[in-house]
Order: structure tokens, then C-alpha cells, then sequence
């Protein structure tokens, strides 16, 4: 969902039931509305539960996702975060393109890689920029 759909992030899960237990440890982790993803996974750990159910507890809170990890939304001006300068190597490149299909790779798998080869996440979603490989779906739901 993007900006115009503010305040309007519950219509994704009809009959989602709020977890007060879980939203009120949120609330606490989240600020001025916003929940940042590395947070929102923090508390999916401590939780001991999916962060798709952080993500959906805090869209049924109307909470504003940011600083998505692989830098693809929630910085300044609405604009990703990206490092032009991440390097590829075709070992790299190569995992990329078997972990895809269609052009897409998940979230999670996009963690799952970027941890097998020892480079930080925002440098794996700059990776699959340069790739022209999109990402989705995310593992809070955000997109």
C-alpha cells in the first residue's frame, strides 16, 4: 500500500482480530505512529511468533511501517535507501537469479542470502536493485 492509503492499512485483513497482548507491546516498540521494520522484527522474535503477524497487528493499529532493512521504503522524502556502490559478484548474482522467479524474490529469502554471503541487507537490496529484481512480498506484509 503507499502513502495515499495512510490511516487505512486494516482494510487489508477483514475479520482480523487485534491481539490487545500483542498490540500493546507494539505500541511500546513503535513511535508517533511508526513502527520501524527492524523493531517490528525484534518483537516477531521476542513475541515468538511471524513478523506477517506483527505486520498485520500493526496495520489493524493503523501504524506506519519504516527503515524497511533491504532499503526499499520508509526513508527520508518517501525515497529508498539504496547503495549504488554494493558490490556483485557473480557467485552473488548467480544465487539471486536461482532464488527468483519472474523477476521477484521474496523478503525472506533476500535475508537468507544475504547472510549465506556475509553482506548486510541494504546492500542486498541494493544488489537486486542493480538486478532489476524486484522484492516482494515482505515479511511484515508491507508489501
Amino acid at each position: 500500500m503507499g502513502h495515499q492509503d495512510r490511516g487505512h492499512y486494516a482494510k487489508k485483513h477483514p475479520g482480523a482480530q487485534l491481539n490487545q497482548a500483542l498490540a500493546q507491546a507494539i505500541l511500546q516498540a513503535s513511535s508517533n505512529g511508526i513502527l520501524a521494520c527492524a523493531s517490528a522484527h525484534r518483537l516477531a522474535k521476542a513475541q515468538n511468533c511471524l513478523p506477517k503477524e506483527i505486520g498485520i497487528q500493526a496495520d489493524l493499529l493503523e501504524l506506519r511501517i519504516s527503515q524497511c532493512q533491504l532499503g526499499l521504503f520508509g526513508y527520508a522524502l518517501g525515497k529508498k535507501k539504496f547503495n549504488p556502490d554494493a558490490g556483485i559478484t557473480p557467485e552473488l548474482k548467480d544465487r539471486i537469479f536461482d532464488a527468483q522467479s519472474g523477476g521477484r524474490i521474496d523478503c525472506k529469502s533476500c535475508w537468507d542470502i544475504a547472510k549465506e554471503f556475509k553482506i548486510s541487507r541494504l546492500n542486498m537490496g541494493s544488489v537486486c536493485e542493480r538486478l532489476e529484481i524486484r522484492i516482494k512480498p515482505c515479511q511484515l506484509g508491507a508489501f
